[in-house]
């Protein structure tokens, strides 16, 4: 069990009916596909996304119990981030994921391609049966900016000379926009005021841009066994995160590794030794901090509750993850 599960309290049982509902959602009409939604849905994520959901419904529902809809709605938060994670394990070659091995590298590539495609199609009908036309607006914008996100992440492979609002814009789209939108989608169904709604969009926002340094810093930090991959991998594809690009501002040298995208021996593990020689992880660290900090000042338009308070200790613990 992840510590991060210990904060889902407030909405632990409707995590538990959410992780039955996955699977059946799939459907098993396509044997294939309803082994690869199992296998995805049942490795044991940390399901912060429904719960996000899941606490803004409640945080906004205290007179009453949250309804149908934004269950389902935290059902289609859960799917659309499965359906990117199953295509980005395909274009990063990934063989393991969260410690269990993916899907294209037990069913291959097509399969793969195909389950994530289903998955997006099955949210997107999930979604319309939801009858909100502004919700089924924001979560069909989130699907393009995955998509964006990770085409921008291709095309800027290897480029020392991007800046770090380019890679904060990358982080929007292919992690807080998620959050963002689908934080905003239940403050809509909960029908709360207008400010409400974006105060939500922007806890989202901030959350989900420190909750992508973090990640970013802990490929640097951590070890293979915890982040189920091998530490320093997106640095080694090209994926040039915040600790890099701080780190790049003072050793000069780092650039010309990552320019020969590390085609000589022993180029990887001394752009590792750099980068852990500079202050850029430092730097990341703080501006994690800065986005959890922002994100917990956007809550305050929220009355105090039991879901109010998970949901500053999510942010939080995201920052806690680096200690």
């Amino acid at each position: 069990m992840t510590p991060a599960t210990s904060l889902f309290t407030p909405v632990e049982a409707d995590l538990r009916l959410l992780a039955d509902n996955l699977k059946q959602l799939v459907g098993n009409r396509h044997p294939i596909l309803f082994a690869a939604a199992e296998h995805l849905f049942g490795a044991g994520g940390k399901r912060i996304r429904p719960a996000i959901v899941l606490l803004i419904s409640r945080a906004t529902m205290l007179e009453q119990d949250i309804t149908p809809r934004h269950r389902r709605l935290a059902e289609i938060t859960e799917m659309i981030h499965t359906a990117s994670l199953v295509h980005d394990d395909v274009v990063d070659e990934s063989d393991v994921r969260r410690g269990v091995p993916t899907v294209h590298s037990l069913f291959g590539n097509r399969i793969a391609i195909l389950a994530g495609d289903f998955l997006f199609a099955q949210s997107s009908w999930y979604l319309a049966n939801l009858d909100n036309l502004e919700v089924v607006k924001l979560l069909s914008e989130v699907i393009m900016d995955l998509a964006t996100g990770e085409i921008q992440q291709g095309l800027n492979r290897f480029d020392a000379g991007i800046s770090i609002e380019t890679y904060l814009q990358k982080s929007y789209y292919k992690t807080a926009s998620l959050i963002a939108n689908s934080s905003k989608a239940a403050g809509l169904l909960s029908e709360v005021s207008r400010e409400t709604v974006e105060h939500l969009y922007s806890y989202g926002r901030h959350f989900g841009i420190a909750f992508q340094i973090v990640d970013d810093i802990l490929d640097f930090t951590s070890t293979t066994d915890t982040l189920g991959k091998p530490v320093g991998s997106d640095l080694k594809s090209g994926n040039l995160t915040a600790p890099v690009l701080f780190a790049l501002r003072e050793k000069s040298s780092l650039e010309m590794l990552i320019e020969r995208e590390f085609a000589q021996d022993g180029d990887l593990e001394q752009a590792l030794a750099l980068i852990q020689d500079s202050q850029g992880i430092q730097q990341a660290r703080e501006l994690a901090a800065h986005h959890a900090k922002l994100a917990i000042e956007h809550l305050a338009v929220l009355p105090p509750s039991e879901s109010h308070q998970a949901l500053i200790n999510i942010a939080e613990y995201t920052l806690s993850r680096l200690y």
